[in-house]
């Protein structure tokens, strides 16, 4: 498989966080990196900062956008959330799986309630956060108070999340075997954790190459820091794509 994929088709599967606080910031490393079709990640500093304009010109550049905004709240507030993300065109957002199968179901009512308001808008692909990739087993066990291990924790909650008709989930890559093989090879893997060979791993605790992501079947790899934080970002993202393939 990886000896067949292009540098495009590695480019569409690379979601390029765009963790900055302001639109301008965002708009340099944009330029930056202009012709390489990947895909854009908006996470909460920025969408807090720029609210749903700076989706929209994303859009209308032609990125597809994956906004991460971790939705996780009653069922009724995540409905009408999933409903105002839908109508703003985004092609993929998440939920937390933590909230529950109700929860994670209610997401997917809004997309439809907002597609049967406008047949015009894409459906977006929702996904639920399973364990940040933050989150070692101490931090896990003793401080968010769940039993067992990383990985027993993330094949429930994706178990959970496909149960409530949700696409896929966001997980470490070194999980993604696993998901494959208790949730089908359809269900989507959206893995943060990913650091090139030789960069610093910083606050993330469970990490993989680009290269062993891919290897291990992962469908997206989020990709920040290694990124934002180079010296010469087009080059890094240029250095990542050949890696994966």
């Amino acid at each position: 498989m990886t000896n067949r994929m292009t540098i495009e088709q590695a480019a569409g599967r690379v979601m390029v966080a765009l963790d900055y606080p302001s639109v301008e910031a965002a708009k340099q490393l944009m330029t930056q990196l202009e012709g390489i079709p990947c895909y854009m990640k908006v996470g909460m500093q920025l969408f807090y900062a720029s609210g749903s304009d700076f989706i929209r010109e994303l859009k209308a550049r032609g990125y597809r956008v994956f906004l991460d905004v971790k939705m996780h709240d009653i069922p009724n507030t995540v409905k009408g959330g999933s409903h105002s993300v839908t109508k703003l065109g985004v092609d993929m957002f998440n939920v937390h799986a933590a909230g529950g199968v109700m929860m994670m179901k209610a997401a997917v009512e809004g997309i439809e309630q907002a597609l049967e308001e406008d047949s015009s808008l894409i459906r977006p692909t929702v996904i639920a956060v399973t364990q940040l990739t933050s989150t070692n087993q101490q931090v896990m066990n003793e401080e968010i108070g769940i039993a067992g291990t990383v990985p027993n924790a993330v094949i429930k909650y994706a178990k959970l999340a496909k149960e409530a008709g949700l696409h896929g989930v966001v997980a470490s890559p070194q999980e993604v075997q696993l998901i494959k093989d208790a949730c089908g090879a359809s269900f989507q893997t959206i893995t943060p954790g990913i650091r090139p060979a030789g960069s610093a791993a910083g606050d993330q605790a469970r990490i993989m190459t680009p290269a062993m992501a891919i290897q291990q079947g992962t469908d997206y790899l989020v990709i920040g820091r290694p990124i934002t934080a180079a010296t010469n970002p087009r080059e890094a993202l240029e250095q990542i794509l050949k890696e994966m393939i």
